[in-house]
């Protein structure tokens, strides 16, 4: 009896050893958020790609997220609790987490990092983005068509270039087919602040704008066009249940399959260092569903640019484009390449306004 105790303990121990080993197994995977997973737009789509990682992946993972974490010395504390609690893997999805993220993998050149938006690479620091300026030449060219003051407004977060890239994009969308048009921009200078949000739609509103678009997180601008009976698009989310009847359609951020293939390859060994930027082609950025208030004939132009930028055909940024203080940029039929879009501090001609140093 006493050897049969010996041997049961003997057998207990070793699955205990194995549940440990088991999830000792499991891939560690970390995402830090700039605003709460519940702003329904930016950090909203990020952590759907995060469940859908649990999904893909089941017990072989283990996910772990931070949000609201301001841009700097926070993030760069954040990032390093993760890596010290055992993350193989981490996702660091703002502009501002650029410098932070290559300071800690410095220190942790075990872990694998992947960079949202920013242009700093190492050898276990990623960087991806979205060609998010190919949904605006679209969202661009249906407000070109549907606006009745000729007046579309624009809330803008930080003068950075990808914001910039976007302003530029709708803009020459919208002009290509409402030579009248004019775009009117309000800087908030926030990723996502509600208050802020409204305010600078309202203040729109009062310029003559009959459309808002925006590159900030939340729905507050959708709920305002809402309230006040114009129209709007959604950003990063769909946002049309915060405005049935304003929102037109939507740009949608979808991270999912690459957060699935990014921790797939720190499984299987394969992961390296890697530089994507990915657009409508590879569906990373997607176009809403379009509402019934679009005539047909502008749905289905629209859907013709959206087709034609994932081929290839189209390309947001093709000249004759000046500068906005008219100097010559692109000539005609040429092309911008991606180091001047990445890179993108001014604005096209047309754009009113300075871009804020």
């Amino acid at each position: 009896m006493k050897l049969l105790k010996t041997l049961m303990t003997g057998a207990a121990l070793v699955v205990g050893l194995g549940g440990i080993a088991q999830a000792e197994d499991k891939t560690k995977v970390g995402f830090v958020y700039v605003g709460p997973v519940g702003d329904f737009g930016w950090s909203y789509e990020h952590n759907e790609g995060r469940k859908a990682v649990e999904e893909a992946f089941g017990d072989k993972v283990e996910t772990m997220y931070v949000e609201s974490v301001p841009e700097g010395a926070d993030s760069e504390r954040v990032m390093t609790q993760m890596a010290l609690d055992g993350a193989d893997l981490i996702f660091t999805t703002s502009f501002g987490y650029m410098d932070p993220t290559i300071n800690v993998a410095k220190k942790f050149p075990n872990v694998k990092f992947e960079h949202a938006t920013g242009y700093k690479q190492a050898d276990n620091v990623s960087i991806y983005s979205a060609r998010f300026y190919e949904g605006r030449s679209v969202i661009g060219h249906i407000a070109g068509h549907m606006t009745e003051t000729n007046t579309i407004g624009y809330i803008a977060s930080f003068p950075i270039p990808e914001v910039i890239r976007g302003i530029n994009s709708a803009y020459i969308a919208a002009k290509k087919v409402n030579p009248d048009v004019k775009l009117k921009i309000v800087w908030v200078y926030t990723w996502f602040d509600p208050a802020k949000e409204a305010d600078a739609a309202t203040a729109l509103i009062e310029q003559g704008a009959d459309i808002i678009m925006q590159h900030t997180d939340s729905p507050a601008a959708m709920t305002i066009a809402e309230e006040k009976g114009i129209y709007a698009f959604g950003q990063a989310s769909d946002m049309k249940q915060f405005g049935p009847n304003a929102r037109l359609s939507s740009i949608i951020d979808d991270w999912a399959p690459y957060y699935i293939a990014r921790t797939q390859a720190v499984m299987d060994g394969s992961w390296a260092s890697t530089s994507t930027w990915d657009g409508i082609k590879e569906g990373m950025v997607a176009i809403g569903d379009f509402s019934n208030d679009i005539p047909a004939d502008v749905q289905a132009s629209a859907t013709a640019l959206k087709e034609a930028l994932s081929s290839g055909t189209t390309h947001s940024f093709t000249g004759p484009i000046n500068k906005q203080d008219g100097s010559p940029w692109l000539a005609a039929g040429e092309t911008a390449d991606d180091g001047t879009l990445a890179g993108m501090n001014f604005y096209v001609e047309g754009v009113e306004g300075d871009v804020p140093n």
